[in-house]
């Protein structure tokens, strides 16, 4: 048998010139094959390139409806705000916790009256039936009943997720800030604090001005049963009524009528109380109401919204708080106290300027609320055992979207890192030097940085601590090694001083603190 020997390129060209195919009937053009580093030919269908292509899938790169992603100044904004919150929060005392992002179903489930159609389900994947968390209230209600607390004071930054209709400050995914007190305790003490730390918290946001609404679900209740509601329509009605301060009387005594099917004597009797507000001269006013008096549940409620009258006195912030019997507040679980923070356009820093890119705030809505949920616990607890509860929850998506939007009417530089000082040279092959000191400066706990380069040029490296705001910046070179110091350098100024090395860290810490 004669053995075979290897074609030679030439041959092997040819053959594939003349359309012949080997281990395959296919007919291939030339353009197919390439020759290799080792002289060999390689087939490469490049249609079949062309068809992989062709077949990647194309993605829609957007985020899903009712989300975004923050960048970097965004993130230092709501950091500022988080502080700012935080601080408020331990400041009166409260510890934090955080619970699972779903829960389940069927403990969220009619804690929300009409809103619950917004609630997110899961699909069933692991023998259970789970929802993601619509607040953070009911969660902290089964955390209290699950490990038998009756006292505490909580705080808990979290994302919650509701299936709503995104629109300007209100997206499905956002962050709720909630405090809250748990306990039995002297009547409206607790209430009282709530109110004081959402004043606090507003105030030292510097929104502009703000008003605090306060009204009671038992004055609420005793009104719709005087007027002649019926009780098994008292949560739709309130759904209704808490609309006011979004469209006018007239819409929602429509909407009572045809759609609630109460009769016209019976709305015009609830608009008459729905509508009025004012300060503790209405409480006085109502607790003299004939109609009122006759209602237990109603004076109930007016008598502790005055005896709250006399502790916001005392705290100082009765001029930002007004009682508005409209105030219905939707959800299910309220059974006192309840209020609502609102940001008042037009007025101080609230006051857009030609060509300013803050819109009016009125369509932000409600920037924090709260109220007492005295029966929520309860719900949860085997045998029933209630938890007495008040607390509040700031819209910080909301907050956040007026906050950056003055930041850019401002032109304020927002900084995006927290670097104290930059390790620089203006001489090459310092590669070696500059790691080893921006190496002692973070293990001495400075916050440093260095350009990823052997031998940047100096003015980029100043540069960039203008772009960045690093404030500092240690310049080493031949002649500070040859004196055992460094330069450094303030940025703002210019300023250039000699420091040992020995006592650089001090220094910096002096500079920076």
């Amino acid at each position: 048998m004669r053995k075979l020997r290897c074609l030679s390129s030439s041959c092997w060209t040819l053959l594939v010139g003349q359309r012949m195919t080997l281990f395959g009937t296919g007919v291939r053009p030339m353009s197919c094959y390439q020759n290799n580093q080792n002289g060999n030919f390689s087939y490469q269908d490049s249609v079949s390139q062309q068809e992989a292509k062709e077949q990647k899938p194309r993605f829609v790169l957007k985020t899903p409806k009712g989300t975004r992603d923050v960048h970097p100044k965004q993130v230092a904004i709501r950091e500022r705000i988080f502080n700012t919150v935080v601080n408020c929060f331990k400041r009166h005392g409260a510890e934090s916790i955080d619970t699972p992002v779903f829960e389940l179903k069927e403990l969220l489930t009619g804690k929300y009256g009409e809103d619950s159609k917004l609630i997110y389900d899961l699909e069933d994947q692991g023998g259970e039936q789970l929802s993601l968390r619509y607040d953070l209230t009911v969660p902290f209600a089964r955390y209290l009943a699950a490990n038998k607390i009756s006292t505490m004071k909580r705080y808990q930054i979290s994302k919650v997720y509701r299936r709503d209709n995104p629109a300007r400050g209100r997206y499905r995914e956002f962050y709720q800030c909630d405090f809250d007190i748990a306990g039995r305790y002297d009547p409206m003490i607790p209430d009282a604090e709530c109110l004081k730390i959402m004043h606090e918290i507003l105030g030292e946001l510097e929104l502009g001005d703000f008003l605090i609404k306060v009204n009671d679900r038992r004055l609420l209740t005793g009104i719709l049963a005087l007027c002649g509601v019926p009780e098994s329509r008292f949560r739709t009605v309130c759904t209704s009524i808490d609309k006011l301060d979004k469209v006018p009387w007239e819409n929602i005594r429509s909407e009572l009528i045809e759609d609630k099917k109460l009769s016209p004597e019976i709305v015009d009797q609830i608009g008459e109380y729905i509508r009025l507000n004012g300060g503790v001269e209405l409480i006085e006013q109502l607790c003299k109401d004939p109609k009122l008096l006759q209602n237990n549940v109603a004076m109930e409620g007016l008598i502790d919204l005055k005896l709250l009258c006399k502790y916001l006195k005392i705290f100082g912030i009765t001029d930002k708080v007004s009682f508005d019997l409209g105030l219905a507040r939707g959800l299910d679980y309220y059974t006192g106290v309840i209020y609502e923070a609102v940001l008042l356009p037009g007025r101080e820093g609230l006051q857009p300027q030609q060509g300013s890119n803050l819109e009016d705030v009125a369509s932000i809505g409600s920037v924090a609320a709260g109220g007492r949920y005295d029966d929520l616990v309860g719900m949860f607890d085997a045998k029933g055992k209630n938890v007495p509860c008040v607390g509040i929850s700031i819209g910080i998506e909301r907050i956040f979207s007026i906050v950056e939007k003055k930041a850019m009417d401002s032109k304020e530089k927002v900084r995006t890192t927290e670097t104290q000082v930059l390790v620089a040279s203006p001489q090459k092959m310092f590669l070696e030097e500059r790691l080893k000191l921006i190496s002692k400066l973070w293990d001495s706990g400075i916050k440093a940085e260095m350009l990823y380069k052997e031998n940047p040029k100096f003015l980029s490296q100043l540069q960039y601590c203008e772009d960045t705001g690093i404030p500092l910046v240690i310049i080493i070179g031949e002649q500070e090694l040859k004196d055992g110091n460094v330069k450094l350098r303030v940025v703002a100024t210019r300023e250039e001083v000699d420091v040992s090395s020995e006592n650089l860290i001090e220094e910096i810490k002096r500079r920076t603190s």
